[in-house]
């Protein structure tokens, strides 16, 4: 549940903190007033792409926070796999939008990714924005809509799907190249062979680069360690005969004041820090060989490393990777039909783990499909609507027809007329029949989720009462309210028979101040609800009929 939403400078928001509460949460305001930019804000809570656009003119950074209660194991398991701490029921998100281009996110006061935002929305909120519907839903996403439903995690399919392909275009591959193969055999052969009598071993151009440096300086490093270590330790004058004094002079101060003895554990501390280091460098000194020759074997050794990296790779480990994958090509060569055998019982094991998960899942779109359909049915017509409402799925399982999804496919269809055939939904007509279908769906689907999850979730519409009016319009309001008794539920709305179903109405109003344009957004006390639902009723001229109107709706609808 969203508990505060803060906005920033975001837009023609210049400051701004919201306090929502459960039940049923409705926004109202003039068009313009900054309404839908007050659930963009939100939406980049939820992992929406950011737009520098949105920065507040003349601010350098916009900044959006949330604090939102949730409290469900799967929830605190995300935290604590991305390191982040939970907090008891709330959590913090925090996202930041500078002119730069450049973004922050936050959660809990620690920095995340965007990628985990959009791993924990559908955890905390989903939004169901202005003309949304599912005509643009390609394949998948029809499919992830009815997935959604029944519980389907397809990820391990995803997995299968993609093991199997791999092992189809490596034999593809084997098939493909075979005659470049042959032709090339006596080149990898060479190269082979090259690469392998020269014993690489992996950093090995990186560590004798270091030696060389060494041995080219060798005297004067010899004298710079040996010079620390006179400093340090050995004449007459170093810091540990300093220290020395030092240390007699403070226990000397210690026998008459205590609080000396913290100084004396220090130094004593500081001595053995410096003995240390003296003879790290005496011993790096004693380990110094200043041989002609052996600078000269790796010189030589550097230069032949260099030939092979010019012709095979940019370091050492590409050098040996490249002999890898050229001592693999041949071992294709001299192997072809014993690794083709191999990877032929490989597809055919991949083949069959791919189409059990492939139908396993396809079993509960089928189930999940005559369940929905049924459900949304049945909303819809609570919605002042009568109409017929399928889901059909359908595909083979046959390879052609194999995907990272499965190998079905779904479509969403309906009447609404009598006597009319069932036809896509994306061929409705009529906005208002669509906005009402659209919330049938999404009210259907989150209600399945909430009760599988049996927590409580943010539903967030954006004038899902495009198009619609009258009786219409009541039927929304109801079902809305009923959604907001399992659920926060946050609406924008323009109806007045919508916003009269309100448990917390607030007004988004827009004004000049300081000669620029700025959003407030404030709670309604009951005596201002009837003015803004008169004003929805008759604009901007109020009369006593139109107060009176709001009276009746408040009242009827409360």
């Amino acid at each position: 549940m969203l508990l505060e939403l803060r906005v920033e400078n975001y837009a023609v928001i210049d400051s701004l903190v919201v306090e929502f509460a459960p039940g049923l949460n409705l926004l109202t305001g003039e068009t313009g007033a900054g309404k839908s930019i007050l659930i963009d804000a939100l939406a980049l809570l939820l992992g929406d792409k950011a737009s520098t656009e949105m920065v507040r003119h003349g601010a350098e950074k916009a900044i959006v926070s949330g604090l939102f209660e949730a409290d469900e194991a799967a929830l605190r398991q995300v935290l604590e796999e991305n390191g982040v701490e939970p907090e008891d029921s709330q959590i913090i998100v925090k996202r930041e939008v500078a002119v730069s281009g450049k973004g922050r996110v936050f959660v809990n006061n620690q920095p995340v990714t965007v990628a985990l935002l959009r791993q924990l929305a559908p955890m905390l909120a989903s939004i169901h924005a202005q003309n949304e519907n599912i005509l643009a839903f390609d394949g998948p996403a029809r499919l992830a809509l009815l997935d959604t439903y029944a519980g389907n995690h397809p990820e391990d399919l995803v997995e299968k799907h993609r093991a199997w392909v791999s092992i189809k275009e490596r034999m593809a591959e084997l098939e493909r190249d075979e005659q470049d193969r042959l032709r090339m055999v006596d080149l990898w052969s060479f190269q082979k062979k090259e690469i392998e009598s020269a014993q690489l071993q992996p950093g090995e151009d990186q560590k004798l680069e270091t030696e060389k440096r060494v041995l080219a300086n060798a005297e004067k490093l010899y004298g710079a360690a040996m010079s620390a270590y006179d400093s340090l330790y050995d004449s007459e004058a170093s810091v540990i005969a300093n220290l020395g004094v030092a240390r007699k002079h403070i226990e000397e101060l210690a026998r008459f004041d205590p609080k000396f003895q913290e100084a004396l554990t220090s130094l004593l501390s500081a001595r053995a820090a410096v003995e240390d280091v003296s003879a790290t460098v005496r011993d790096y000194a004693e380990r110094i060989d200043a041989s002609p020759e052996r600078l000269a074997e790796v010189e030589d050794r550097l230069a032949l490393l260099d030939r092979l990296r010019r012709k095979y790779g940019a370091t050492v480990d590409d050098v040996i990777a490249y002999g890898d994958d050229v001592a693999r090509k041949l071992n294709e060569v001299e192997n072809r039909e014993e690794i083709m055998a191999g990877l032929k019982k490989q597809l055919a094991a991949s083949a069959e783990a791919y189409l059990t998960a492939a139908r396993s899942i396809s079993r509960k779109r089928y189930t999940a499909a005559r369940e929905l359909q049924k459900s949304v049915e049945a909303e819809i017509n609570q919605l002042a609507m009568k109409a017929h409402f399928r889901i059909e799925v359908s595909g083979s399982d046959g390879p052609e027809n194999w995907s990272a999804n499965g190998f079905d496919s779904v479509s969403y269809l309906i009447s609404t007329n009598p006597g009319e055939p069932l036809k896509p939904v994306e061929q409705i007509a009529s906005g208002g029949e669509l906005s009402r279908v659209m919330l049938a769906l999404k009210a259907t689907i989150d209600a399945g989720k909430k009760a599988r999850a049996g927590v409580q979730r943010t539903l967030v519409f954006d004038e899902i009462d495009a198009g619609i009016g009258g009786r219409a319009a009541e039927a929304v309001g109801k079902k809305l309210k009923t959604l907001a008794k399992s659920n926060q539920v946050l609406c924008i709305t323009h109806l007045p028979q919508i916003a009269s179903f309100a448990d917390h109405h607030y007004v988004i109003e827009k004004k000049e101040s300081s000669g620029r344009a700025k959003t407030f957004v404030r709670l309604l006390k009951p005596e201002e609800r009837t003015e803004e639902i008169a004003r929805m009723l008759s604009g901007a001229k109020l009369t006593e009929t139109s107060r009176q109107h709001a009276e009746q709706l408040l009242k009827a609808n409360a």
